[in-house]
């Protein structure tokens, strides 16, 4: 099977509410996402001229729209931790979840926009969100 990635970099603040460590106060992370698309067509034949699955550029301008810009020196809060901590509320970078930010929830999130927004000739095959060097989540197609 034939995949494609790109690496994408943005900053983002988050803060985990009832969370037991460090984790439960605003802090931030310097992200590293990985998007790996494949073909619908799976034949193994080599690709007509040009050659290419997917332009990278049409990958990153869509991860970029669909993505970076919404995640990029923002800060994530959940609806809870709001409530908790109403002081909050005066970022004028901050975005509020239903859900807790953890970088399990934010690569969920980032599936369900991807998918609705790729080329239909290609699928998402895995996203690769690091939230430290050593350190990731990573959703891949079920089955």
């Amino acid at each position: 099977m034939l995949q494609l990635t790109k690496i994408f970099s943005f900053e983002t603040a988050h803060a985990l509410h009832t969370y037991d460590g460090k984790c439960k106060n605003v802090h931030g992370h310097s992200y590293k996402l990985h998007v790996t698309i494949k073909g619908r067509n799976n034949s193994g034949a080599y690709l007509p001229a040009p050659g290419i699955l997917v332009d990278f550029k049409v990958i990153k301008s869509l991860v970029h729209e669909t993505i970076v810009q919404h995640f990029d020196h923002r800060l994530i809060l959940s609806a809870a931790y709001m409530q908790a901590h109403p002081g909050c509320s005066t970022q004028e970078n901050l975005w509020v979840w239903d859900m807790e930010p953890s970088a399990e929830n934010m690569v969920l999130y980032m599936e369900r926009v991807l998918q609705a927004a790729l080329p239909e000739e290609v699928a998402l095959a895995g996203l690769r969100l690091y939230e430290t060097s050593d350190s990731y989540a990573e959703w891949v197609p079920a089955g």
